[in-house]
């Protein structure tokens, strides 16, 4: 008896403690998503359900007449899409020269404004430099100017009487048409060294409809004058992303660097380039996202003229939507400019990814020693 009284407890006590549902963690998980639902809301009414959207009417044949969720909208599923990769017409020749547009577009303006941007960052983050404040408004300012309003003057300065064509005149050079010559750039310069027909093999053939000697044709006059004016537009929002990280850098290690006997492009190359790489991936993807999007230049400036050659496939989907009212196609060519950018964004960023720190991280994986 008395041995089953002491057993008793023990029995009792046996099994685990049950935790109490609800709680303060409970209570702070409902307080954090009553604060967020607001935010989650907004997001998914006006980001989101759009998309969704888009989406579908990219798989349909709506002309812009109606609701295109109705059964009286007839749904193609992939063919808007095939027309753009597959199918020869003049729905892929537009879409590839706009590619073709926009890769030169891409391969010149995002190097171009990031080393631009980070030696305008490099000379006001100079100690010795005087009147910092003044050059870092004078290098920000056309970077909150409007672009319609920087698009209208630069079309006055690369007018065929414009200011640019004058200063090319006093050094002995004739200008060109700007905005009315749809030669490449390339072409002309083969065209200096008499190549100014282009050989049989590149006309014959060549990937997506356009021929090898399309491909190379390099950006059109006219591209090269937006070119400009995005680089000075664009380069100093990024000049002060990379103004903050120099003067995040340590001094400390700068002047052990300098002990050390490393010369300035040493110091340049192994201590301050490594200490701003995060800010060089987020330049190079902001700049990457935002020259495969330009389009207000274009709008303002040539609408793809001339000849198609400041085509891009930003204004390429605008135009294929509200002016020839083929919404299906032009929401189709949007949602492949939006998978061209996430696949050169994640490319990029296994580019320059810290290579040395995933060896080591993987190094300690395989060599720490398992816990007994």
């Amino acid at each position: 008896m008395a041995t089953d009284t002491l057993a008793a407890p023990g029995t009792a006590s046996a099994g685990p403690p049950r935790r109490r549902r609800g709680g303060i963690r409970s209570n702070e998980n409902i307080a954090g998503w009553l604060f967020v639902a607001p935010v989650i809301v907004i997001l998914g009414l006006f980001l989101l359900l759009p998309i969704l959207m888009a989406l579908w009417v990219s798989l349909t044949d709506w002309n812009g007449q109606g609701s295109p969720f109705t059964g009286d909208v007839p749904f193609v599923g992939g063919d808007n899409y095939s027309r753009l990769f597959t199918e020869d017409g003049l729905a892929r020749r537009d879409f590839m020269t706009a590619i073709r547009n926009n890769i030169y577009y891409v391969g010149i303006v995002v190097p171009v404004q990031t080393a631009l941007a980070l030696g305008l960052a490099l000379v006001v983050n100079n100690r010795l430099l005087k009147g910092k404040g003044f050059f870092r408004s004078a290098f920000y300012f056309p970077s909150v100017t409007s672009s319609v309003a920087i698009s209208v003057v630069f079309l006055f300065l690369f007018a065929n009487s414009g200011a640019v064509n004058r200063l090319l005149g006093l050094l002995g050079l004739d200008g060109p048409e700007w905005f009315a010559d749809g030669r490449g750039v390339l072409h002309l310069l083969f065209g200096a060294f008499g190549m100014d027909s282009p050989p049989a093999a590149l006309t014959s053939g060549g990937p997506f409809g356009l021929t090898w000697w399309d491909w190379l044709s390099g950006p059109s006059v006219a591209m090269t004058s937006i070119i400009c004016l995005v680089i000075w537009t664009t380069s100093g929002t990024f000049m002060l992303m990379y103004l903050a990280a120099l003067q995040n850098v340590p001094v400390a290690l700068d002047e052990a660097s300098t002990l050390d006997g490393a010369s300035r492009w040493q110091r340049f190359r192994y201590v301050t380039l490594p200490l701003i790489k995060p800010t060089t991936f987020l330049v190079v993807t902001l700049g990457l996202i935002g020259s495969w999007q330009v389009f207000d230049q274009v709008y303002v400036m040539s609408q793809g003229d001339p000849a198609k050659t400041t085509l891009t496939p930003a204004y390429l989907s605008y135009r294929t939507a509200f002016r020839d009212f083929d919404y299906g196609s032009g929401a189709a060519i949007s949602f492949v400019l939006f998978l061209i950018i996430i696949l050169l964004t994640l490319f990029q960023r296994r580019l320059m990814a810290d290579r040395d720190g995933t060896r080591r991280g993987r190094w300690w994986r395989r060599r720490a020693p398992e816990r007994s």
